[in-house]
């Protein structure tokens, strides 16, 4: 992109070399500079792709008094058919109440430690602290809640549904209020009295008090613990390390409670590129954590599409299509890579490449011998700076 000392004063313009013109109509200069390759598209874009971004500062936030929460689902991001996502914060003490959803929940912590809970469907219970870059997975249906420690918490849910919605759970007040004081009353032993001061309205997120040593809370069950762990600590797991950055992959292979997402916290150093690649199982719903990159997807049928990416946005790419994600910026991208499957998986176009007959790949490309030597047979997932 070309611009004079007034464009650049006066925002990006939609001007690549000789094409083009500066806008003169109306215009929202800083949503234009988070989205360059959207204001002035690079030629190797073409054709319909539908919108593959959108970011948590654009959702509508619920405030309680007990935190908040926001999500991104297919309503805000309709492409995102098969998951949804929750960006939550909890205050000191703040609880989302005792619930259950159809959905599975996964989930990042981004900030602060929390604590969880949960019961399967044998009676065996569950609690941990989770803290910074920890995981945590509830399989559909297990009741669960989760509170914020003395710092209080953010996180990321993510759920294996794009029509899922945090405002309509199964919660324990909701189910409490629409049902007659004489069956609960039946049901739990007690008079009809002791129900006299249930809430009337859910709950939701709400204020509580900070929950001391984890030791007091346990609640021994006569079934004992849950066998598989509903949590995990992803930044314990050792990185596969790379020129360009890191990635951690977690699935049912490491956590096993996590039957149904799969993920991977991926790490790229400036100049740094998530190698073009794509995925043979399903579709990716990305979160950025930090720093910022842009993504080009490719469709098939001559179409592409540049997005770019900062803290707090959403991108996402339909099932088998092309793509790579590059860091744009000057300090570290971290982003996560989310699947709606048991397992990760991807196809590297080097790799690919690389254990092709090289005369078969060169008669498609027209690539001389010294490109088609540099090829790699192993995957390199993030190539670093040239």
């Amino acid at each position: 992109m070309i611009q004079t000392k007034q464009d650049v004063a006066n925002g990006p313009q939609p001007i690549r070399g000789d094409k083009g013109a500066p806008i003169m109509g109306p215009r929202n200069v800083p949503l234009e500079q988070e989205n360059p390759d959207m204001l002035a598209s690079p030629d190797t874009d073409a054709g319909t792709i539908p919108n593959l971004k959108f970011s948590y500062a654009m959702a509508r936030n619920r405030l309680t008094s007990g935190g908040w929460a926001r999500e991104v689902t297919v309503r805000e991001l309709p492409v995102s058919t098969n998951m949804a996502g929750v960006n939550m914060r909890l205050k000191p003490g703040g609880i989302r109440e005792l619930h259950w959803h159809k959905e599975a929940e996964w989930a990042y912590m981004l900030a602060g430690r929390a604590r969880i809970t949960a019961v399967d469907a044998q009676g065996r219970n569950f609690i941990d602290d989770v803290g910074v870059g920890d995981l945590w997975n509830f399989p559909a249906g297990i009741p669960h809640s989760i509170q914020g420690l003395e710092e209080g918490c953010e996180f990321l849910l993510v759920f294996d549904d794009g029509n899922f919605s945090e405002n309509e759970t199964f919660l324990i007040t909701d189910w409490f209020a629409h049902t007659p004081r004489e069956v609960l009353a039946k049901n739990f032993g007690v008079p009809e009295s002791a129900f006299a001061n249930i809430p009337t309205d859910t709950r939701w997120i709400f204020a509580g008090e900070v929950p001391g040593p984890i030791a007091a809370d346990t609640v021994k069950s006569p079934a004992g613990e849950v066998p598989v762990r509903y949590s995990y600590r992803m930044l314990a797991q050792e990185p596969i390390k790379v020129a360009g950055g890191q990635v951690r992959i977690v699935d049912s292979h490491n956590f096993p409670a996590a039957s149904t997402i799969a993920a991977a916290l991926v790490e790229v150093e400036p100049g740094g590129l998530r190698e073009l690649h794509w995925h043979p199982n399903t579709d990716e719903w990305q979160y950025y954590i930090n720093g910022s990159g842009r993504m080009t997807v490719f469709a098939s049928s001559g179409k592409a599409r540049t997005f770019d990416y900062q803290a707090g946005d959403v991108g996402y790419v339909p099932f088998a299509m092309g793509h790579y994600i590059e860091n744009t910026g000057s300090e570290t991208l971290r982003f996560l890579e989310m699947f709606r499957s048991s397992y990760f998986a991807d196809v590297s176009l080097n790799q690919w490449m690389a254990l092709t007959p090289p005369k078969l790949v060169e008669a498609h490309l027209n690539l001389d011998q010294k490109t088609m030597a540099v090829l790699s047979k192993n995957k390199p997932v993030i190539v670093g700076p040239l």
